[in-house]
């Protein structure tokens, strides 16, 4: 296997130096070694190319304070570089989260995650040195928003190769070494006993055949007094019940339990948090996740019904998001 460091730009000193004592290093770097070894496949040399291209392009300049995540700014590029950038972020499409402005070109994502980060920012605890968990990080916006407020460390937690590449096309721009991308699925959180104290586990619930008990891992990888900030997929309706799709749900596969707010809330209580509040329940809407330049595919106006937009194509209800908050005793 080639071996990272020559080929990625920026590596941050190894967190597991820093915390021996909390995690399970060996079983990490077990996981780690094997997860590795698919960043170099054929099938990821389009992606690992367009980070090799830019990697010497590197900025002091950057904001993650606002909606939009910006790094760089324009003049720092000649035509040259700007043409060669340009290439490399368009190896990327269909960008999935944003909004980014790199260099001065916008990227318009098809989720607007600021959206999601406005409504959750008002009602977590401050990150400032502290320890957090981003469950299913994907490119890394909401890291970098993280970032802002300058906690001790953020790991994310992605298994898709596709998604390290496009984080490390920015990280390295950047350097931020707060931020660490494992290639760690949900299911490994429980090499981190007691070791989070916020939690970030955002629109992946619902893609889990077991929501109760990988709840409960969660609420072990928490410290105590942590905070858990659940963004679930849903359905509207008065009782704790969730939706099993036959197939599929708004054409995705992998959609094994679409809950109520109140079943949502349920689950917390079984997998034994505590101080459980939603603080957000609504329909999606279509200028939340929808079709753009930068991800010209499919999107939310495509999955639901033409005729009947509170159905999907499969006839289900629509989907509805709920944001929740817990806390561990």
């Amino acid at each position: 296997m080639t071996n990272p460091d020559q080929t990625i730009g920026y590596i941050p000193p190894d967190y597991l130096e820093f915390y021996p004592e909390t995690l399970a290093r060996e079983e990490i770097l077990s996981v780690r070694q094997e997860r590795q070894s698919k960043l170099f496949t054929p099938q990821m040399s389009q992606y690992r190319e367009a980070v090799q291209a830019v990697q010497d392009i590197q900025s002091d300049w950057y904001d993650f304070s606002d909606a939009v995540v910006k790094v760089g700014r324009a003049e720092e590029l000649t035509a040259a570089q700007k043409q060669r950038f340009y290439h490399s972020l368009q190896a990327f499409c269909p960008w999935k989260k944003g909004p980014f402005e790199l260099f001065g070109i916008t990227i318009d994502a098809e989720w607007r995650s600021d959206w999601k980060w406005a409504r959750i920012l008002p009602h977590i605890h401050s990150l400032k040195n502290r320890r957090v968990a981003d469950i299913g990080c994907h490119n890394g916006y909401f890291m970098f928003r993280m970032a802002n407020q300058e906690p001790e460390c953020v790991i994310g937690f992605e298994p898709v190769p596709k998604h390290f590449w496009n984080f490390q096309l920015i990280q390295n721009i950047v350097q931020q070494p707060m931020l660490k991308f494992e290639l760690l699925g949900v299911e490994h959180i429980d090499f981190y006993p007691n070791f989070f104290d916020t939690i970030f586990c955002l629109g992946i619930l619902y893609h889990y055949r077991d929501p109760i008990n990988l709840l409960g891992k969660l609420r072990q990888a928490l410290a105590p007094k942590g905070e858990i900030i659940i963004d679930c997929q849903g359905i509207p309706g008065e009782l704790p019940v969730a939706l099993t799709p036959r197939k599929r749900y708004a054409q995705a596969r992998g959609i094994w339990f679409l809950p109520t707010q109140s079943c949502l809330e349920n689950w917390l209580v079984r997998a034994g948090f505590s101080q459980i509040h939603c603080f957000f329940a609504e329909p999606l809407s279509l200028q939340e996740q929808r079709r753009t330049p930068w991800a010209n595919i499919d999107s939310l106006r495509e999955f639901l019904n033409p005729d009947d937009l509170s159905v999907t194509i499969e006839g289900y209800p629509a989907p509805w998001r709920y944001y929740v908050i817990a806390h561990k005793n």
